[in-house]
């Protein structure tokens, strides 16, 4: 007797460590859900001499690659070393490091079914196949942080950021997704602020709670503002993106009604109609009509993204929301995957220094302040991300069939958003320092013009640099743009840079304009997913927290409840976006760095929840996992928190800025520093005010939630643990892989599930 056939007919067996909760009697007529513990593990215990030699060859590649980046470095470094050292330190980390976390401190059953099995509504509890959910989870944590972070962050040298990206996401960023996303699923689908309040108590849970739904506003209007940038007066862009739509809720109607099941075949469409998009745009930008339809101002694609959020936030989630991820995947990964093998055929090199001039100082012209703290709040998505916290106990838990798939969705897929973070590194880096900083500079700073950028990049002082007109306008010519000086924001950066690279691997110079609006219109894509995913994961924040008063906005189905969220939190971010679109100074300069320290604050908040959830499962002994990135984002965010907010450099310190403009004003200044209108001006004085008020409220809140989370985890201490807030276990009726691929102990029994007769199975809300 086979041991799956011996654990069907004694499902009182247990396994080691396992509680009450979880020995849970399955269904004798159906085949196993789940695969044998003992087996699982003898197959990870099993080490052939060919896995054996594998793993010491991606060990050796990627301490080689190390070396080259950070010891052996010379006056240039190869790029291809970049593409080893992540890609090497990835999959130790997934295969060693993510598998620790899971056996120690988490421990999957998927003999317990999901939120998304023993809930399921076809509208937000939707069991999604693992694939599509990763497409989905990656889409939508993958924003504009890994694009423009990076970018920004060059200014500091290739190393620092290198550093933080790769070590970062390892022990901080992916453990926090993973972690979270698990948590969230065991307890219903559950917001974070709704954990934190029943795992903080009454203080510490509404300031997180307040925290959270404050700072989700923020991060989901910097999102929409960057799409905004990047659409403006584009054509070829917005008739792209706007194709991703029909084309998904086509996907979404094909996979639930014509086609359930087949992923593969719906991918194959889907990616062919999405490569038609993307030419068509091409082909719609060169005509009159198409201009005259698709070219539009800034405050009408805002506009444009307020309605779309709304509707993508209310619709059932497998129509439009996880297709469109899925889909959207598919180019994200695709462009990067294609922008790495570039790299390792090109073979750039690199002429930035590892430690620029400006990493020990605080008047950059990039990002203002020192490389401690600001490197690590303007790095944030790629790294560690608070953001990535809400989606992971937003949509994607309240879609996971099983539950050994959170750590290939979970810590997966926040690897791979790391790998798009150094990517676009490489991209910026690989760009001559001149243009670089004539590109990323502000328009204050070089008037906007190219003999201006001239005159003010050979003035910082740069060794060998030496920036000339010719140098800007034949770029600007080969990339079909009017100018390239002063095209903050990262964005265009990154598409230069991709251009660059792209065309000496394919197409030549001739192709530069197309690389270079195909990574525009790619950026937008990939910005515009984590907006719709955001505005409903604020949706169901804001119910969670309305639901403690009138429990009946708990019931997600309930459309009432679902509209009238939705209204309110799209009001709340669409608002903010207006006033970034309208900023006479540009509201990505203003509101960014107010983005990257409420980012990071998120993610130390969503950590401090893990830690008290840790300490009452009494797991002290591998608590450190938590314990480290949480130490470390902490003291990060608190100490940019109080640079922001104390710094009397006018550059850095939101106050220090204010009180500069506003004196300005009150002595009859009609233009100061920046700022060369009165009108300008005030909206100086008034932009920092409002941020200068958020940043206290941040703070204060973080360090709130922090202490009662480290208050909470020693109580547990002196306990022993506490009692679980977990939903009660349900057993499932259903059974998925694990990973990307199956196993063969998972290809067998998917086999027996498969030869079941239709009416014997189950029925699935899902895809």
């Amino acid at each position: 007797m086979s041991e799956n056939n011996r654990r069907r007919r004694d499902p009182d067996r247990r396994d080691p460590g396992a509680s009450d909760a979880d020995v849970l009697v399955q269904d004798p007529d159906l085949p196993p859900v789940a695969v044998d513990d003992d087996a699982a593990q003898a197959e990870e215990r099993r080490w052939t001499p060919l896995k054996i030699a594998v793993w010491v060859g991606i060990a050796l590649l990627g301490g080689i690659s190390w070396t080259m980046l950070a010891i052996v470095r010379g006056e240039t470094v190869n790029a291809i070393w970049f593409v080893f050292a992540a890609v090497c330190t990835y999959l130790i980390g997934y295969r060693f490091y993510s598998k620790y976390i899971e056996r120690h401190l988490l421990k999957p059953n998927d003999r317990r079914a999901t939120p998304a099995e023993y809930k399921a509504d076809g509208k937000d509890y939707a069991a999604t196949d693992r694939r599509v959910l990763y497409g989905h989870h990656f889409a939508a944590i993958a924003g504009a942080g890994p694009l423009v972070g990076p970018v920004l962050a060059a200014q500091m040298g290739y190393l620092p950021g290198t550093v933080w990206i790769i070590v970062g996401v390892i022990l901080a960023g992916a453990v926090q997704d993973y972690l979270v996303m698990f948590f969230s699923m065991r307890r219903g689908g559950r917001s974070l602020g709704q954990m934190a309040r029943e795992e903080l108590g009454l203080i510490g849970g509404t300031a997180a709670l307040i925290a959270t739904l404050t700072i989700m506003i923020i991060i989901v209007a910097i999102l929409a503002l960057v799409v905004v940038n990047a659409l403006g007066e584009s054509p070829w862009g917005v008739f792209s993106v706007a194709m991703t739509i029909p084309i998904a809720l086509f996907m979404g109607v094909y996979l639930r009604y014509l086609r359930p099941g087949k992923v593969s075949e719906v991918s194959i469409i889907g990616f062919v109609l999405l490569m038609l998009a993307i030419v068509g745009g091409g082909w719609i930008a060169d005509t009159e009509w198409g201009v005259a339809i698709f070219s539009l101002d800034r405050v009408t694609i805002a506009w444009g993204i307020i309605i779309y959020g709304f509707i993508a936030a209310v619709l059932p989630v497998w129509l439009l929301l996880a297709p469109r991820d899925y889909l959207s995947t598919f180019m994200k990964i695709g462009t990067i995957v294609m922008l790495a093998v570039a790299i390792i055929v090109v073979r750039p090199e690199i002429s930035v220094p590892a430690f620029s001039e400006f990493a020990s100082r605080d008047d950059g012209p990039v990002v203002a302040g020192p490389l401690f703290p600001f490197l690590f709040v303007t790095i944030a998505c790629g790294a560690l991300s608070g953001f990535h916290a809400l989606i992971s106990s937003g949509t994607t838990p309240k879609m996971i069939m099983k539950e050994r798939q959170t750590r290939f969705i979970g810590y997966g897929g926040m690897l791979m958003e790391s790998f798009v973070a150094i990517m676009a590194l490489v991209a910026a880096i690989s760009l001559d320092r001149g243009i670089y900083f004539a590109m990323n500079s502000s328009a204050a700073a070089t008037g906007g013009t190219v003999e201006g950028a001239v005159a003010f990049v050979n003035s910082l002082g740069l060794v060998g640099v030496n920036l000339t007109p010719d140098m800007l306008t034949s770029l600007a010519s080969d990339v079909g743009e009017e100018s390239i000086v002063s095209r903050t924001g990262g964005a265009p950066t990154l598409a230069v840079g991709l251009a660059m690279i792209m065309q000496s691997f394919i197409g030549g110079p001739a192709m530069m304009a197309f690389w270079y609006h195909f990574a525009i219109m790619f950026e937008a894509l990939f910005i515009l997913t984590a907006v719709d995913a955001g505005t409903r994961v604020a949706r169901f924040m804001l119910q969670d927290s309305i639901g403690n008063f009138i429990p009946k906005f708990r019931d997600t189905g309930w459309r009432t409840g679902a509209w009238i969220c939705t209204a309110i939190m799209v009001a709340g971010w669409g608002s903010i976006l207006i006033m970034g679109v309208t900023d006479p100074l540009g509201g990505i300069n203003t509101l960014f760095p107010l983005f990257g320290i409420a980012n990071q604050l998120l993610a130390a908040i969503a950590l401090a929840i893990c830690l008290a959830i840790l300490a009452k499962k009494n797991v002290f002994k591998y608590i450190w996992v938590v314990v480290l990135p949480l130490a470390f984002a902490s003291v990060v965010t608190i100490t940019a928190s109080m640079y922001k907010i104390f710094s009397p450099v006018p550059a850095v310190g939101y106050w220090a800025q204010h009180n500069a403009f506003r004196n300005a004003l009150e002595a009859g200044e009609t233009s100061f520093g920046t700022a060369k209108t009165v009108e300008a001006m005030e909206a100086v004085v008034r932009n920092t005010f409002v941020q200068g008020v958020l940043s206290i409220l941040f703070v204060t809140l973080a360090i709130i939630v922090i202490i009662t989370a480290v208050i909470a985890s020693i109580r547990s201490y002196r306990s022993g643990g506490a009692p679980s807030a977990e939903d009660p276990a349900v057993p499932s009726r259903t059974f998925a892989p694990a990973g990307f691929f199956a196993t063969d102990e998972e290809k067998k029994i998917q086999a027996e599930w498969d030869a079941l007769l239709e009416d014997k199975k189950p029925a699935v809300a899902g895809h």
